[in-house]
C-alpha cells in the first residue's frame, strides 16, 4: 500500500469513527490496556532487538527502553483516559439573536492527528488512546531506532481493533524513512494538525517543512531559580528530584540559579547532585564555591554553550546572578517556555515570578518534574506544549478538540 493510500484511509476511517459511541470508545480502551498487559513480553522482545543498536549511554536510550512496570504504567494510564469523560460534543456557548436561530457551539474532534516522534515507544500507546477517546484517528511516523517496538505495539492494538469490528485504518504507523516523513509533513486534504516529539531540531525540522498545521511540543530547557529567600531544606530535595528522577525526560532541570548572597549554601544544596554523580557546568562565581567541594572528576567550568541546553543526561549548569531581575532575565534569554521554578519563602517573589515568567508551566517550591499530563490530572499526554496557539502546556483530551456551531432555524433568510 502506497503513501497516499495510507492517508486516504486513515481520512475515511476518521469520519467512520465519529459514529463509534462512548461506552464503544471505553470499552476499546480497556481491551487494549488488557492487551497490552497480556502482550508485554512480546513488545519487550522486540523493544529489547531495538535497544541492541543503540549505545546505552545515548540520552535517547531511556527514553527508548521498555520495561515491565513501563507497561503496566502504560496500560494504567490507558484505563485512567478511559475512565475519563468524553471531550466531545460538549456545548461551549448557546446563544439565540434576534433571527431567531439557535446558535450552539460543540467541541468536535480535529479529524486526524499525524505525530513524529523519535525514540519513544510509549508515544504509540498513549497517542493511539489520547486520540480514540477525542474521536481522532493518528497516523504515526515514529524514529527507525524504535522500529521493532512501534510496529509490535500498533499489531497489538490493532489485533484488539480487528476483533471488535473496528476499522483498523485509526491508526496508522508509516514505514522508516525521509520519504514518510516528507509525505506526512505534507499530507494536506488528510491530516488536520500535526505534533512533532522529539528534540529541537526535529521539532524545527517539522516546523521548517510542514505545509499544515503544528503545534510545538517537547523541548524543555528547564531552570530553577534558588532565591536569597529560598529554604535550603526544600530547595536540596526540589533540585535534586527536578535534575535526577528521569533525566531523559523534557521536564527535568537544566539550568540552576542561584542568588550570588546564597552561594555559602550551594555546597548544601548540591549535596543529593554528587551523589547521583550529576555533572556541573557551573559559571566563574559558582565554580570558585564548589571548587574542592564537589567531586572533582564532576565539576567543569561553565562555557557559553552551557546555557540554553537541553542535556537529557546527568548534567547541569549553574548560574549566579545578583538579583531577581537577573535570574528572570536569563531565563527569558535561554528558556524554551517548558517548565521554569522558583524556591524561595518571600511571597512577594513568588507572586512576581508566577505572574512574569513566560513559560507553560511555572512553580514555586516544587520540581519540573510535576510537568506531566498523568501529574495534572489529565489522564496520559500527547505532549506538552510550548506555544500559545490552540493549546500550552499538557495536551490531552481537551486539547485534541476543535469546535464548530451548529445553527438550528426555522425558514429564517438574511435581509
Amino acid at each position: 500500500m502506497n503513501l497516499h493510500e495510507q492517508f486516504e484511509n486513515a481520512l475515511s476511517a476518521s469520519r467512520a469513527l465519529n459514529l463509534l459511541s462512548v461506552g464503544k470508545i471505553n470499552e476499546l480502551l480497556i481491551k487494549i490496556a488488557g492487551a497490552a498487559d497480556k502482550s508485554a513480553d512480546f513488545i519487550l522482545r522486540e523493544n529489547q532487538k531495538d535497544l541492541a543498536h543503540m549505545d546505552s549511554s545515548d540520552p535517547k536510550f531511556d527514553r527508548l527502553k521498555l520495561t515491565a512496570d513501563r507497561i503496566k504504567c502504560i496500560a494504567n494510564d490507558i484505563r485512567n483516559v478511559a475512565s475519563l469523560p468524553s471531550p466531545i460534543g460538549r456545548v461551549l456557548s448557546q446563544n439565540v439573536p434576534p433571527s431567531g436561530l439557535k446558535i450552539t457551539k460543540i467541541t468536535v474532534p480535529f479529524g486526524v492527528i499525524g505525530i513524529v516522534y523519535e525514540a519513544r515507544p510509549n508515544v504509540t500507546f498513549d497517542v493511539f488512546a489520547l486520540c480514540l477517546k477525542s474521536g481522532n484517528a493518528c497516523v504515526l511516523k515514529g524514529g527507525s531506532d524504535a522500529i521493532n517496538s512501534n510496529q509490535a505495539i500498533v499489531s497489538v492494538i490493532h489485533k484488539v481493533l480487528d476483533i471488535a469490528g473496528v476499522n483498523k485504518n485509526i491508526l496508522t504507523l508509516l514505514p522508516s524513512g525521509r520519504e514518510a516523513t516528507t509525505a506526512l509533513l505534507n499530507a494536506r486534504g488528510y491530516v488536520d494538525l500535526l505534533i512533532p516529539r522529539g528534540s529541537q531540531g526535529l521539532i524545527d525540522f517539522v516546523r521548517k517543512n510542514a505545509t499544515i498545521p503544528v503545534i510545538e511540543t517537547g523541548a524543555g530547557i528547564c531552570h530553577t531559580y534558588f532565591d536569597e529567600f529560598g529554604d535550603l531544606t526544600k530547595g536540596s530535595v526540589i533540585v535534586n528530584n527536578a535534575k535526577t528522577r528521569r533525566v531523559s525526560v523534557c521536564n527535568a532541570l537544566d539550568c540552576l540559579i542561584i542568588h550570588a548572597s546564597r552561594l555559602p549554601d550551594l555546597k548544601e544544596l548540591t549535596k543529593l547532585l554528587a551523589k547521583s554523580d550529576v555533572e556541573i557546568f557551573a559559571d566563574k562565581q559558582s565554580h570558585n564555591v564548589l571548587e574542592g567541594k564537589y567531586p572533582y572528576h564532576l565539576l567543569q567550568p561553565a562555557t557559553a554553550e552551557s546555557f540554553g541546553t537541553e542535556f537529557l543526561s546527568y548534567k547541569m549548569a549553574i548560574k549566579t546572578v545578583a538579583s531577581f531581575d537577573e535570574a528572570i532575565a536569563h531565563i527569558a534569554k535561554y528558556g524554551s517556555k517548558h517548565s521554569e521554578a522558583i524556591i524561595s519563602e518571600n511571597k512577594e517573589h513568588c507572586d512576581l515570578f508566577l505572574k512574569v515568567v513566560d513559560a507553560s508551566a511555572v512553580y514555586v517550591n516544587a520540581s519540573t518534574a510535576f510537568t506531566d499530563g498523568a501529574q495534572f490530572g489529565l489522564g496520559a499526554e500527547i505532549g506538552i506544549s510550548t506555544q500559545k496557539l490552540h493549546a500550552r502546556g499538557p495536551m490531552a483530551l481537551e486539547e485534541l478538540t476543535s469546535y464548530k456551531w451548529l445553527v438550528e432555524g426555522d425558514g429564517q433568510i438574511r435581509p
